[in-house]
């Protein structure tokens, strides 16, 4: 089971020992900073499934921290708890006002924030904001993204499929499968670090399908670097066997055997430029057919 990733932003040292402590024994994985900056950078590095704010910080406090979380398209949908004092009734309406999912006040019950974590999360998962697996947007999220920018000119998609992905599941299990997807989700992520802006958006709509929204000058680069890393990268997935000779063996449903390639990357461009769209699902049917002519 997926263990949920809870991002801590509070200076008090001891009030984040204590909720890294009492979450990890709750079975989620814990990451504490101590500054604002750290907490923007954080959000859009690791994308937690949730985060916990404090209001007030040593550099920006935590309303800027929320403000810069919600406008950038990469981590506009993790869900936010802000932690106020207890006489705080100002901070904790402010809160709201903005958009948090909810608030607590200190001292809290730990039990309590436990059960307003997982109550949220329980929603999210409802209502498909977020993959379980890879914390990128899907569903809803995606959705709603690509109606806000759906009559602008200025960006490029990047559909990005894993080859293969089903026969890989079939030979090494659903437990290898979704360490492959996560390994992709971390892939996408550390080179849109390094090749994107940082309000570059990154989707998973679907199981072995990802999405990038990015500049149009960018958009080639980042396939190219991207499709280049998976194929030498994603071998350590693979044992020794498969990795030496470059495929895996399947049976049939008729019995016999099948060779498949290892994994890759089949990825398509589109640019918004060259399009009027209509609606979002023209979006994704010209993206499919954007795999065809990019290959040509």
């Amino acid at each position: 089971m997926n263990r949920p990733r809870l991002l801590v932003v509070e200076d008090d040292q001891d009030i984040a020992t204590m909720l890294k402590m009492f979450f990890e024994h709750e079975k989620f994985q814990v990451t504490t900073v101590s500054t604002g900056r750290e907490a923007v950078r954080k959000a859009r590095t690791l994308m937690p499934n949730l985060i916990l704010l404090d209001i007030i910080l040593p550099d920006i406090d935590g309303y800027e921290v929320f403000r810069q979380i919600r406008s950038n398209p990469r981590t506009a949908h993790i869900p936010v708890i802000f932690l106020t004092q207890r006489d705080e009734r100002y901070s904790r309406l402010q809160g709201l006002e903005m958009g948090a999912d909810d608030y607590i006040t200190k001292p809290f019950d730990p039990d309590e924030l436990r059960l307003r974590i997982k109550n949220i999360l329980k929603r999210i998962e409802r209502e498909r904001l977020t993959d379980p697996r890879t914390h990128f947007p899907s569903g809803r999220s995606i959705e709603e993204y690509l109606r806000r920018i759906i009559r602008r000119k200025d960006w490029s998609l990047v559909d990005i499929w894993i080859k293969h992905f089903d026969a890989f599941r079939e030979v090494y299990g659903f437990i290898a499968a979704d360490d492959a997807l996560r390994f992709t989700a971390i892939l996408i992520t550390q080179v849109m670090d390094q090749m994107g802006k940082e309000d570059d958006f990154i989707g998973h709509p679907a199981e072995s399908n990802f999405i990038i929204v990015t500049d149009e000058h960018r958009a080639g680069r980042i396939a190219d670097h991207l499709k280049a890393r998976f194929d030498e990268e994603v071998k350590t997935l693979y044992n020794y066997i498969d990795r030496e000779r470059g495929y895996i063996v399947r049976k049939k449903e008729d019995g016999t055997e099948e060779k498949v390639p290892l994994m890759t990357l089949d990825i398509g461009i589109l640019n918004a430029r060259e399009h009027d769209f209509a609606d979002i699902r023209e979006i994704t049917e010209l993206a499919a057919q954007s795999h065809t002519q990019r290959r040509r």
